[in-house]
């Protein structure tokens, strides 16, 4: 029997309102949230609430409870499967709801959540088992009223969820889509206008992918075969980057990568492809002056003091001296001993000198990780990227006094959004006409570049959206 339910289909339907819980999630709370499911609530109730990005709340429970390897991957897939596709979780909820769901607090709303999504995309977890753990959780916190109504609502939703209608394609596509692939609305319009509706519906479809496990091996210590004979020994199953031969996707997304001996001896190192090909581009070579304006957590120092065969002066600052410490374990598990790393802000730092090459591996909006980092969708607003091009371009126009004349600049982002990109490279040009561009033609596969940029998309090179440009100093 099909469920009767109707839902407003306006653009604000499925956004979740702001309310004063009136239960304090204070320590005398932390006892209720027990087990996967129960920690799984806790993160998403207090991501909800604060700033903080998610991965950072959910490396932190796994600190702190004594989870086996299978429990870590299930929390990890529950957190962020409920972020990946919360609005088309919460249109099936609202459709289903006895009541006005948008008024629940938010620990009963991520209750629900948890429960739906493993009902959607889990199909080895048993339906009563996904309901069941919901209700216990919400029964600990509100009681057996409130309980009583999430057990309705999940075992409504089990029995009819053939019949669950989404909005209708034909009448609003941007609404469709943004629900059906769980988008932010304004996210959808713009590439629906930059793409076109197919190509703009593969991307949203491949942001929601769940991303494999990118490592890169350090051909200092280490060949492709050595790491490859160690993946087959240890029956890990894995693929070789089409674009670089060093970049290797491993097909096991709950594996704990630093419990290979291959990465604790410094063998590996985890690293998009999208991001080393951005530092080959920069092109070093062994014995010159290198500075990485915008290092941590140190990935493309490292493969920068790499292809540098570890010889020359390699400068690597960053604006927070917590992550220093990130860079130099990092180079140190690596056997990088040329990387200096300095705390720094990249828009004001003077250095008094000047470098070979100098990389801007600048902050920004981050929509080409969407899939490794689906909370991004929900942080980020369109009115972000005027203020993140303003800081790009101060950052730029730093560097641009720092590189000596035939030097480069490597301009990158982890972003597909033209204002972070090809628009600052342009305004760079018309604004030093002593700079010219350097095609990245000239040095990666010609599948990645794009009118001399480096230029890749999640739905077409299926590793992150990533941009870089190669810039030459003439006098």
């Amino acid at each position: 029997m099909e469920t009767d339910y109707t839902v407003d289909n306006s653009e604000n339907n499925i956004e979740i309102v702001e309310q004063t819980e009136t239960i304090s999630e204070s320590n005398e709370l932390t006892p209720y949230f027990i087990g996967v499911r129960g920690i799984a609530v806790k993160i998403l109730s207090r991501f909800e609430r604060s700033d903080a990005y998610l991965e950072k709340l959910l490396d932190n429970e796994i600190r702190n409870n004594n989870f086996n390897q299978m429990d870590k991957g299930l929390l990890t897939e529950l957190v962020n499967g409920v972020i990946r596709w919360k609005w088309k979780l919460d249109w099936v909820l609202t459709g289903f709801y006895q009541g006005d769901y948008l008024k629940c607090l938010n620990i009963v709303k991520n209750a629900l959540r948890v429960g739906l999504y493993q009902i959607l995309f889990l199909e080895k977890i048993p339906v009563h088992a996904a309901v069941n753990e919901s209700v216990e959780i919400v029964k600990k916190i509100q009681g057996d009223k409130t309980a009583g109504l999430v057990n309705a609502v999940l075992r409504n939703i089990a029995r009819n969820i053939d019949n669950v209608r989404f909005p209708e394609k034909a009448e609003d596509l941007q609404y469709y889509l943004s629900v059906v692939y769980s988008h932010p609305r304004w996210m959808v319009k713009r590439w629906l206008e930059r793409f076109g509706e197919q190509e703009a519906e593969a991307l949203l479809s491949a942001n929601n992918r769940r991303p494999f496990i990118p490592i890169r091996i350090n051909t200092l210590k280490a060949t492709q075969e050595n790491v490859l004979q160690y993946l087959n020994e240890k029956g890990i199953s894995y693929f070789v980057s089409r674009f670089i031969p060093t970049s290797i996707i491993l097909k096991s997304p709950r594996l704990d990568i630093r419990s290979l001996e291959i990465f604790r001896d410094g063998l590996i190192t985890i690293q998009d492809t999208s991001a080393a090909l951005a530092a080959k581009l920069a092109n070093p070579t062994p014995g010159q002056k290198v500075l990485d304006m915008c290092a941590a957590p140190g990935g493309k120092s490292f493969l920068l003091a790499e292809l540098m065969k570890n010889e020359g002066e390699l400068i690597s600052i960053d604006k927070y001296a917590a992550k220093m410490r990130f860079i130099e374990d990092g180079a140190r598990r690596l056997g990088l001993n040329i990387i200096k790393a300095t705390t720094a802000d990249a828009e004001t730092v003077e250095l008094g000198e000047e470098f070979d090459i100098v990389v801007t591996d600048v902050p920004c909006s981050g929509l080409g990780t969407i899939s490794k980092k689906p909370d991004i969708k929900w942080k980020r607003e369109r009115e972000d990227l005027p203020v993140l091009q303003a800081m790009q371009r101060r950052i730029l126009l730093n560097a641009v006094h720092h590189v000596k004349p035939g030097g480069a600049i490597l301009y990158s982002t982890c972003t597909t959004e033209p204002e972070e990109n090809t628009d600052n490279i342009k305004w760079l040009l018309e604004v030093f006409p002593n700079f010219e561009l350097d095609p990245a033609e000239k040095y990666l596969p010609g599948e990645v570049c794009s009118n001399g940029f480096l230029q890749t998309y999640p739905h077409k090179h299926y590793i992150d959206g990533a941009f870089a440009a190669r810039l030459i100093k003439k006098s």
